[in-house]
């Protein structure tokens, strides 16, 4: 049957759905005639296979979020998710990041993780950081899908920045798979445009290479893209999602 499923997602690739093939994190569900599948962790959800409404309209027990991000294999999935939720699912463009080893200067991330404003100081996230992440609503990401801070230090991996002890940037595992990281990058508002963000992200893949870990990285705008080309990623596509209120 798992092979069955991982037939129907393909070539598709998006570490959340391997994190869920793979038994990580996440789930997988299909419908009763086994020809299509949604693999949901956290906020995202990714369907595959023969367009099917019971899928795009299920919402798991466990599922307690009102908001959920569909992304669609193809426009049939698109407009079966329009169909079903209307005024709800505000469609939008996202942007994939290719997928490349051995593509990283480490000495550009070494002197990009070295560099940052007087008064700050970067450290990886460990228990005190991730209690810090929880209480901080902008950070939250940094460490939402980890249920408590043994489950993050078994699969987990973060950086965040401090300034005076205070919690201002990170950037942190959104999710885990068997061979890598999904990267969350955050900074609070009022400490952006310092250069936060490049020194976390840089000294976080620096970290993952370390530990042989590829570090993933999928971009929610143009912002994160530009960010992402600076650390020495490339740019693959553009993809439609739908966010949905009230899932």
């Amino acid at each position: 049957m798992k092979e069955a499923i991982k037939e129907i997602f393909g070539n598709w690739s998006e570490t959340i759905i391997w994190s869920c093939l793979q038994g990580v994190m996440g789930n997988v569900y299909t419908n009763a005639s086994a020809d299509a599948a949604m693999a949901i962790l956290g906020d995202f959800a990714f369907y595959a296979g023969k367009p099917s409404e019971e899928l795009v309209t299920f919402k798991p027990e466990n599922c307690e979020q009102d908001f959920i991000i569909m992304v669609p294999q193809n426009h049939l999935w698109a407009e079966l998710i329009e169909k079903c939720y209307g005024h709800k699912a505000k469609k939008v463009s996202r942007y994939a990041i290719k997928k490349e080893k051995d593509i990283f200067d480490i000495h550009t991330l070494e002197y990009a993780s070295s560099k940052l404003p007087e008064g700050y100081e970067l450290k990886l996230l460990e228990e005190q950081e991730y209690a810090l992440c929880q209480k901080n609503r902008w950070a939250n990401d940094l460490v939402s899908q980890f249920k408590d801070y043994d489950t993050y230090k078994k699969l987990g991996l973060g950086v965040v920045a401090l300034k005076k002890g205070e919690l201002v940037a990170g950037a942190s595992s959104y999710s885990r798979y068997q061979e890598g990281i999904e990267i969350e990058v955050d900074t609070r508002e009022d400490h952006r445009r310092k250069g936060l963000a490049y020194a976390c992200g840089a000294k976080l893949i620096l970290e993952c290479l370390e530990r042989k870990l590829y570090p993933s990285w999928d971009a929610q705008n143009m912002w994160s893209v530009a960010l992402a080309e600076k650390l020495g990623y490339h740019f693959s596509h553009e993809y439609v999602a739908y966010e949905i209120t009230e899932y």
